[in-house]
């Protein structure tokens, strides 16, 4: 069996610390799957960063190569809808948690994880979407599927300089809304605005403690953060408005009331972006294909190599890191 390389994270059974090195591994230390893969590309998500860094129990069994998603060929198979040579994606399902993940040469999982490279993408471009841009796309289409139209009034999007938040307000602003970015960095303003907002919101206004009802400001969002920020943001969304939750930044905590929801219709859209059904997944990327704009994306897109994912783990971890974080594999 060809070694390959792949970041590994182990765990001391004894102190319950882990470590994370680059290791040499053969495919005989993969998990069962009946697709291989050879991974070219996957990114540096903010659920990655917990993961590596041991910030929170992201990853569930150890010996564990950690990372979420990734594009790349297949190389075996024993699943009847892929062949070696095809392009595929793949976002979620429990890689780098429960099972072998992205950040490797080669990776093993079954098909049905799997669907084909969105045509028009190269494997590169799609990471560079990745699970986060994916997941401001399921956003999206809940806030769609709820009725939102950019008529409807202005639209919030939190933690906009990240992955989640920078593609949620390109998508957002290029489809006709307004958007209203927030965000704790103020010198992040210019490239909010590049991306289509048209109005910055400083974090701050949103950490306090939440009134039971505050003065209506938005028709719907995209909160990517959770904690206090999501709880403000529920008692200034108008009446019948939505929020897309898909993050949890800030915190796991939701301390609110029922008055948004009982007293102005406010619904709130769990958006899971790890498992979807096929279906689903196929629509995400198909309106990716067809609404990002391609210019934008490279705007908060910026790769780096194999050897500084870690970095990039306690980067992002930090809040330190602007938009997306490709990742050179193979």
């Amino acid at each position: 069996m060809d070694p390959f390389k792949a970041l590994v994270i182990r765990r001391d059974e004894e102190t319950k610390q882990q470590s994370v090195a680059v290791e040499t591994l053969t495919a005989d230390a993969l998990m069962d799957g009946d697709v291989d893969v050879a991974v070219e590309y996957s990114t540096v998500n903010y659920k990655d960063g917990l993961a590596i860094t041991g910030s929170a129990p992201v990853v569930r069994r150890f010996p564990m190569i950690p990372g979420i998603d990734f594009a790349g060929t297949v190389t075996a198979s024993t699943n009847p809808d892929f062949k070696p040579g095809d392009k595929v994606v793949l976002n979620g399902w429990g890689l780098g948690e429960t099972h072998m993940g992205a950040y490797s040469q080669l990776a093993r999982v079954k098909g049905a994880w799997l669907i084909p490279l969105p045509e028009g993408f190269s494997s590169e471009e799609a990471m560079a979407i990745g699970t986060a841009g994916y997941t401001a796309m399921l956003s999206l289409l809940a806030l769609e599927r709820h009725g939102v139209t950019p008529e409807g009034g202005p639209v919030v999007v939190t933690g906009a300089t990240g992955g989640v938040g920078s593609v949620a307000v390109a998508l957002l602003a290029g489809l006709g809304y307004t958007v209203e970015a927030v965000t704790g960095r103020a010198s992040e303003a210019d490239y909010l605005k590049e991306l289509g907002a048209a109005a910055i919101v400083d974090r701050g206004e949103l950490t306090g403690k939440p009134r039971v009802l505050a003065k209506e400001r938005w028709a719907a969002g995209v909160d990517a953060v959770g904690g206090a920020v999501l709880a403000n943001v529920l008692t200034m969304t108008t009446s019948e408005g939505a929020i897309a939750a898909c993050g949890n930044a800030a915190g796991l905590d939701l301390n609110t009331t029922v008055a948004p929801f009982i007293l102005r219709g406010v619904s709130l859209l769990g958006i899971n972006s790890v498992y979807q059904p096929k279906a689903r997944r196929i629509e995400a990327w198909r309106r990716l294909a067809g609404d990002l704009d391609r210019g934008k994306l490279a705007k908060i897109t910026r790769t780096i190599a194999f050897d500084d994912v870690v970095a990039a783990a306690n980067d992002i971890v930090a809040g330190k890191v602007r938009g997306r974080l490709v990742v050179k594999v193979g």
